[in-house]
């Protein structure tokens, strides 16, 4: 398996509430090819909950979650 730490794109998302960072990582993993990873960036709490969702049915693979202290980041690898 790839290393995590590795992508293929940033987004960041802090400052923004819900729903626009699931928003920018569906718009952003469309425009990406299957298996690339995207590293998204948010500081809504909600994204702690919304953004596995999101993952899970729409089919990527959520590689990472990790607190930053203001901020999660996300690593997911598109589907």
């Amino acid at each position: 398996m790839a290393d995590p730490e590795n992508f293929d794109l940033e987004i960041d998302a802090r400052g923004l509430l819900c729903p626009l960072p699931v928003l920018r990582a569906r718009k952003a993993l469309l425009g990406l090819a299957p298996g690339a990873v995207l590293r998204l960036l948010a500081s809504d709490p909600m994204a702690r909950i919304d953004i596995p969702h999101f993952c899970a049915e729409a089919g990527h693979k959520l590689l990472r979650a990790e607190d930053l202290g203001a901020a999660q980041a996300f690593t997911i690898r598109r589907g």
